[in-house]
Protein backbone atom coordinates (compact mmCIF):
# COMPACT_ATOMS: atom_id res chain seq x y z
CA UNK A 1 0.00 0.00 0.00
CA UNK A 2 1.44 3.26 -1.06
CA UNK A 3 0.73 6.38 1.34
CA UNK A 4 1.13 9.74 0.32
CA UNK A 5 1.16 11.55 3.28
CA UNK A 6 3.13 10.80 6.53
CA UNK A 7 -0.44 10.94 8.14
CA UNK A 8 -1.91 8.01 6.09
CA UNK A 9 1.95 6.39 6.34
CA UNK A 10 1.38 6.35 10.65
CA UNK A 11 -2.39 5.53 10.43
CA UNK A 12 -1.00 1.93 8.53
CA UNK A 13 1.71 0.95 10.68
CA UNK A 14 2.07 -0.34 13.83
CA UNK A 15 3.00 2.30 16.93
CA UNK A 16 6.28 -0.09 17.22
CA UNK A 17 9.25 -1.14 14.68
CA UNK A 18 11.37 -0.30 12.50
CA UNK A 19 11.47 1.09 9.60
CA UNK A 20 13.51 1.40 6.30
CA UNK A 21 14.62 4.34 4.42
CA UNK A 22 15.72 4.18 1.01
CA UNK A 23 17.56 6.60 -1.45
CA UNK A 24 16.95 4.78 -5.20
CA UNK A 25 19.41 5.99 -7.42
CA UNK A 26 20.20 4.58 -10.98
CA UNK A 27 22.88 2.59 -9.92
CA UNK A 28 22.66 1.94 -6.09
CA UNK A 29 19.86 1.78 -3.61
CA UNK A 30 21.16 3.34 0.09
CA UNK A 31 19.08 1.67 2.90
CA UNK A 32 18.89 3.24 6.43
CA UNK A 33 17.29 1.07 9.08
CA UNK A 34 15.41 3.19 12.39
CA UNK A 35 15.30 1.58 16.21
CA UNK A 36 11.65 -0.32 16.71
CA UNK A 37 11.17 2.98 18.88
CA UNK A 38 11.54 5.27 15.91
CA UNK A 39 13.77 7.15 16.99
CA UNK A 40 17.11 7.13 15.00
CA UNK A 41 17.93 6.21 11.45
CA UNK A 42 21.12 4.00 10.79
CA UNK A 43 22.82 4.24 7.75
CA UNK A 44 22.76 0.50 6.96
CA UNK A 45 23.98 -0.74 3.28
CA UNK A 46 24.12 0.13 -0.29
CA UNK A 47 22.78 -2.70 -2.20
CA UNK A 48 24.10 -2.18 -5.85
CA UNK A 49 21.17 -2.05 -8.81
CA UNK A 50 20.50 -4.75 -11.31
CA UNK A 51 16.91 -5.91 -12.48
CA UNK A 52 14.18 -4.74 -10.43
CA UNK A 53 13.31 -8.55 -9.37
CA UNK A 54 16.70 -9.14 -7.92
CA UNK A 55 16.69 -5.57 -6.35
CA UNK A 56 13.80 -6.26 -4.91
CA UNK A 57 14.12 -9.80 -3.30
CA UNK A 58 17.48 -7.68 -1.53
CA UNK A 59 15.42 -5.37 0.04
CA UNK A 60 12.53 -7.68 0.88
CA UNK A 61 14.93 -10.10 2.54
CA UNK A 62 16.49 -7.23 4.48
CA UNK A 63 13.23 -5.78 5.59
CA UNK A 64 11.92 -9.26 6.80
CA UNK A 65 15.67 -9.88 8.74
CA UNK A 66 15.53 -6.18 10.10
CA UNK A 67 11.36 -6.93 10.65
CA UNK A 68 10.87 -3.48 9.48
CA UNK A 69 6.97 -2.54 9.55
CA UNK A 70 6.97 0.12 6.93
CA UNK A 71 9.32 1.77 3.97
CA UNK A 72 10.14 5.62 3.51
CA UNK A 73 11.70 6.34 -0.10
CA UNK A 74 13.13 9.42 -1.09
CA UNK A 75 11.21 11.70 -3.80
CA UNK A 76 13.69 13.21 -5.86
CA UNK A 77 11.60 16.27 -5.99
CA UNK A 78 13.06 19.62 -8.41
CA UNK A 79 14.08 22.57 -6.43
CA UNK A 80 11.35 24.73 -7.67
CA UNK A 81 8.61 21.42 -5.81
CA UNK A 82 7.82 19.71 -9.36
CA UNK A 83 8.92 16.26 -9.98
CA UNK A 84 10.80 15.15 -12.91
CA UNK A 85 12.00 12.27 -14.34
CA UNK A 86 13.53 10.96 -11.30
CA UNK A 87 10.18 11.35 -9.54
CA UNK A 88 8.62 9.51 -11.80
CA UNK A 89 11.18 6.75 -11.61
CA UNK A 90 10.83 6.33 -7.68
CA UNK A 91 7.28 6.74 -7.84
CA UNK A 92 7.01 4.00 -11.01
CA UNK A 93 9.32 1.61 -8.46
CA UNK A 94 7.15 2.39 -5.06
CA UNK A 95 4.09 0.87 -7.29
CA UNK A 96 6.21 -2.38 -8.58
CA UNK A 97 7.40 -2.98 -5.07
CA UNK A 98 4.05 -2.54 -3.53
CA UNK A 99 2.78 -5.61 -5.85
CA UNK A 100 5.52 -7.98 -4.12
CA UNK A 101 5.29 -6.35 -0.22
CA UNK A 102 2.20 -5.97 2.33
CA UNK A 103 4.28 -3.28 4.23
CA UNK A 104 3.01 0.73 3.64
CA UNK A 105 5.15 2.72 1.27
CA UNK A 106 5.60 6.52 1.54
CA UNK A 107 7.71 8.86 -0.04
CA UNK A 108 9.85 11.87 1.82
CA UNK A 109 11.10 14.77 -0.04
CA UNK A 110 14.56 13.95 -0.37
CA UNK A 111 15.64 17.63 -1.75
CA UNK A 112 19.42 18.36 -0.55
CA UNK A 113 19.53 15.02 1.62
CA UNK A 114 22.86 13.63 -0.69
CA UNK A 115 24.08 17.37 -0.44
CA UNK A 116 23.96 16.93 3.45
CA UNK A 117 24.79 13.53 3.60
CA UNK A 118 28.37 14.64 1.33
CA UNK A 119 28.99 17.50 4.39
CA UNK A 120 28.36 15.53 7.11
CA UNK A 121 31.17 13.24 5.75
CA UNK A 122 33.47 16.00 4.57
CA UNK A 123 33.44 17.27 8.30
CA UNK A 124 33.95 13.51 9.38
CA UNK A 125 37.23 13.70 7.86
CA UNK A 126 36.05 10.67 6.07
CA UNK A 127 38.20 9.88 2.42
CA UNK A 128 36.70 10.53 -1.09
CA UNK A 129 36.95 7.13 -1.68
CA UNK A 130 35.34 5.87 1.69
CA UNK A 131 32.78 9.34 0.64
CA UNK A 132 31.70 7.17 -2.37
CA UNK A 133 31.07 3.93 -1.00
CA UNK A 134 29.20 5.20 2.09
CA UNK A 135 27.28 8.03 0.53
CA UNK A 136 24.23 6.50 -0.50
CA UNK A 137 23.30 4.46 2.75
CA UNK A 138 24.03 7.89 4.49
CA UNK A 139 21.53 10.05 2.67
CA UNK A 140 18.90 7.21 3.24
CA UNK A 141 19.54 7.78 6.91
CA UNK A 142 18.86 11.47 6.09
CA UNK A 143 15.18 10.65 4.33
CA UNK A 144 14.80 8.16 7.14
CA UNK A 145 15.24 10.83 10.01
CA UNK A 146 13.50 13.18 8.37
CA UNK A 147 10.71 11.51 8.36
CA UNK A 148 11.09 10.16 12.08
CA UNK A 149 11.71 13.84 13.09
CA UNK A 150 8.04 14.30 11.58
CA UNK A 151 6.43 11.43 12.71
CA UNK A 152 7.72 12.70 16.40
CA UNK A 153 6.51 15.70 15.79
CA UNK A 154 3.14 14.60 15.23
CA UNK A 155 2.48 12.77 18.06
CA UNK A 156 3.54 15.65 20.06
CA UNK A 157 0.88 17.26 18.91
CA UNK A 158 -1.86 14.84 19.10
Amino acid sequence: MICETPESFVAEIPQMGALAGLDLGTVTIGVAISDVLRGVATPTETIKRKKFGVDAVKLLDLTARRLVTGIVLGLPRNMDGSEGPRAQATRAFARNLERLTPLPITYWDERLSTVAAERALIEADTSRKRRAEVIDHVAAGYILQGMLDRMAHMRANS
